[in-house]
This record gives C-alpha cells, structure tokens and sequence, in this order.
C-alpha cells in the first residue's frame, strides 16, 4: 500500500508544475489570473508530502545524520533506529489525534478555506489522516524489523 500511494504522489509533481503553468499563462500571456490556482498547487504539494512520508519510510529513503552511524553495528544501527522509530511513532500519533480532531471539525462545520476561491479543507484533511495511519503502520512495521534484528543478535 505504502508503494502505491507513494507513487501515486509521484504523479502529483507533475499536477503541480500543470497547475502553476496554467496559472502563469492565464496571467501573463492572456491576462487572465485563476485565483484558484496557487491554492490548487498547495494542496497538490500538501498531498504529494503527506502521501510520499510511508514509502519515504519503507524504502529507507529519509534524511539521516550518518556521522557516526555507518560505523555502528548492525546491532548498535538497529538499536539507534528502534529508538528513532519509537520518538517518530510519538510524533505521528500526536499528529494523527490532532489530524482527526481537525478533520471532525471540517466535517461538523462544512470548513472551507477563507479565500477567492474557498474551497472546502475536507479532502486534504481526509487525506492527512489517511496518511498519517499510513505512516503509523509503516513505523510500527519498521520498529518490528528492528526489534527482531536485536532479538535475532542477542540470540546469537
């Protein structure tokens, strides 16, 4: 799952770049602004980062600070990964309670975003969440991994 969504938000690069293109046509060649444009293009970015967050995990694609890290062990990297995993699952289930709180507000009062355009934030709010679940499975999938790897260590 965390594959298909990840390159589903691939695609949304492209949308993005469609999007500001058609914005800056309409403005400087025809003169024709799209006030819904700028707004379209960053909730195209605001998926394209929520969706790429569990493939970005799974593929172990993130950013690390590997000053010391590549001299460590496999046990010593699974140790450091497993405690980096456990504050990240922190992160995003806090993330996720607000993201839920937040979605359930849009939903009871029909939320729209203040502007020209005034679209409506239940979508992206949808999307955050369903994301945010993703990324919490996709964690606590990885914190499994590295807790077998220093259980299958220890054993040996």
């Amino acid at each position: 799952m965390a594959d298909w969504v990840g390159h589903v938000a691939m695609y949304l690069i492209f949308l993005m770049i469609a999007i500001l293109l058609l914005d800056a046509v309409t403005r400087n060649v025809i003169d024709i602004p799209l006030h819904w444009c700028i707004e379209a293009a960053q909730f195209t970015l605001a998926a394209y980062y929520f969706m790429g967050g569990a493939m970005t995990l799974k593929n172990n694609d993130h950013v690390r600070m590997d000053l010391f890290y590549d001299s460590l062990s496999v046990r010593g990297k699974a140790r450091l990964d497993l405690i980096t995993m456990i504050c990240l699952l922190f992160y995003l289930c806090v993330m996720l309670y607000g993201s839920i709180s937040s979605l359930g507000y849009a939903i009871e009062t029909g939320e729209r975003r203040f502007s020209m355009w005034n679209p409506s934030m239940i979508p992206i709010k949808s999307l955050m969440v369903g994301c945010l679940i993703l990324m919490v499975l996709q964690t606590l999938s990885l914190a499994a991994k590295y807790w077998m790897t220093l259980r299958d260590e220890a054993v040996a």
